[in-house]
C-alpha cells in the first residue's frame, strides 16, 4: 500500500484552463487526463490525501462519478474552492481542514494552504500543501503537492522529496491526454 498526495485538481472548474494555463484542449480533456493520471499510479489498495480544491462547478452526481472513477481510499483536506457538494460526497474516507500523519517515519503536516511555520517544523516535520498552483517559492521542508507543481499526477513521499531536484533539471514527464 502506498500513500499518495495531490491537490488542486479543480475537476469541472471552467476557470482552471484559463487562469493556470493548463495544457488541455477543453475541460472534458482536462478531467479525463487527471483521472487517467491518478489511476495510472494509484491502486485500489492505496490511500490518497487530496489537499483541497477537488472540484468546483460539477453537480453532486458528477462529483460522485469522478470520486468513484478514482482509485484508492480518498481523504479530503478542505480547500477554498470545495463547496457543499464536494464536502458531502460519499466517496471520502474523511473530510477535514488539517491533518498530521507519519509516513516512512517522517511526520507530515497537511493543509490546503502553505504555512510559514508548522507543528514539528524544528524536528523535521514536512508541510505539504496545495493552493499556490506551483507559483509559491518553497521554503525548506515545505512542498506543494498540487497537480500544477507535480506534473498533473498524485505523488508519494519519495517523489515529493526529490521534486525540487527534478524541477531544476527539467525532467518532466506529463501525460496530457486521457
Amino acid at each position: 500500500m502506498t500513500i499518495w498526495f495531490t491537490s488542486d485538481t479543480h475537476f469541472g472548474d471552467p476557470r482552471i484552463l484559463r487562469i493556470d494555463r493548463r495544457p488541455f484542449a477543453d475541460l472534458p480533456a482536462h478531467d479525463a487526463a487527471l483521472i487517467a493520471n491518478w489511476n495510472a499510479v494509484v491502486s485500489p489498495d492505496d490511500t490518497v490525501w487530496h489537499l483541497g480544491d477537488f472540484a468546483l462547478g460539477p453537480s453532486e452526481a458528477r462529483i460522485a462519478e469522478i470520486l468513484a472513477a478514482l482509485a484508492g481510499t480518498k481523504h479530503l483536506i478542505i480547500g477554498n474552492n470545495d463547496g457543499p457538494a464536494t464536502l458531502a460526497a460519499s466517496g471520502w474516507a474523511s473530510v477535514g481542514h488539517y491533518a498530521e500523519l507519519t509516513v516512512d517515519e517522517r511526520r507530515l503536516v497537511l493543509c490546503h494552504y502553505a504555512f510559514r511555520t508548522w507543528n514539528g517544523m524544528g524536528r523535521g516535520a514536512l508541510d505539504l500543501h496545495g493552493h499556490s498552483h506551483g507559483q509559491l517559492k518553497p521554503i525548506p521542508k515545505q512542498y506543494d503537492v498540487g497537480v500544477d507543481a507535480q506534473d498533473f499526477v498524485p505523488v508519494d513521499l519519495p517523489a515529493i522529496l526529490v521534486s525540487r531536484r527534478k524541477r531544476n533539471t527539467g525532467d518532466k514527464k506529463r501525460n496530457l491526454s486521457p
